[in-house]
């Protein structure tokens, strides 16, 4: 939605590109044999950020959903003006991501219109339902809760991407499925998305593949991290 330093970790850099130059890829590489490297390097990077962030206690959780939500909070009031009214798409929490339901209940009760993305099809964008916190949730892919189908359809203004890892050029390493990267990209006019992670979660890079979408910003609990400038 973790672990190297502040500065990012090169371990285990695919092709050993990071030996050459830390910070150059090639996003527009489409090699065979790279994009499988990058595939296995991911699948070892996803499987070590678990394992991090769940091993987290329950009291650093709570801090860290807490801190987020806060510099969430500042970083919406002062990028979005009205908020009222706009649509936002949130997360159900689940495998330690931080958790920012409060905030989403404190927004609804403000006047956004919250929304949770839902799989309706395998392999396509996700779809958006709407979410207030009486809403009575179903089972939906992976058993993640979400709104039920009589739910009202909505299209988000500002998109909340929970992320395994990232990397100071905005880019997320999410679970594999590919599913915020299709929404993006079919999205006219694309939503203001906002990377949501942990601060251990930072990577030297993601190593970025064509499909690869950056976000307009990432936030962690140490606040916003991506782009610099607006760093705070």
């Amino acid at each position: 939605m973790q672990d190297s330093d502040a500065s990012g970790s090169y371990a285990s850099p695919p092709c050993m590109a990071a030996e050459v130059a830390p910070d150059y890829f090639d996003p527009l590489a489409v090699d065979p044999a790279q994009a499988r490297d990058v595939a296995r390097w991911r699948r070892a990077e996803r499987a070590r950020l678990r394992a991090m962030r769940q091993a987290l206690s329950v009291e650093a959780r709570d801090a860290i959903g807490q801190a987020l939500s806060w510099h969430l909070r500042g970083l919406l009031a002062a990028r979005i003006e009205p908020l009222r009214g706009r649509v936002l798409s949130g997360y159900w929490p689940i495998k330690g991501e931080p958790d920012l339901r409060p905030l989403l209940a404190e927004l609804h009760a403000a006047g956004v219109t919250v929304a949770l993305p839902v799989v309706e099809v395998k392999a396509a964008p996700l779809a958006f339902r709407r979410w207030t916190p009486d809403t009575r949730m179903v089972r939906g892919d992976w058993n993640i809760p979400v709104p039920p189908p009589e739910a009202d359809p909505l299209f988000p203004d500002i998109m909340l991407a929970p992320l395994m890892g990232w990397d100071g050029a905005g880019y997320r390493l999410g679970y594999g499925g590919g599913y915020f990267d299709r929404t993006l990209a079919a999205c006219a006019p694309r939503p203001f998305t906002i990377g949501i992670g942990l601060q251990a979660a930072r990577l030297a890079s993601i190593y970025p593949q064509p499909h690869d979408i950056p976000l307009d910003t990432i936030v962690t609990e140490a606040g916003v991290q991506f782009p610099e400038e607006v760093q705070r």
